[in-house]
């Protein structure tokens, strides 16, 4: 299973032309190819919540 999170699409310009993206000092992120982004997405969890 991979550890990476596929977002649909940039959540920045709403674009779906997105590719993975790994810089050195980070990894799992996707770059953004209509807006020239580079993001990450992290799932937290089902039902966490934080007081």
């Amino acid at each position: 299973m991979s550890e990476r999170a596929a977002p649909y699409y940039c959540p920045y310009c709403g674009d779906e032309d997105l590719e993975p993206y790994a810089s050195e000092e980070e990894s799992y992120g996707w770059y953004c190819r209509s807006c020239s982004r580079a993001f990450r997405v992290k799932f937290l969890g089902i039902g966490v919540r934080h007081s």
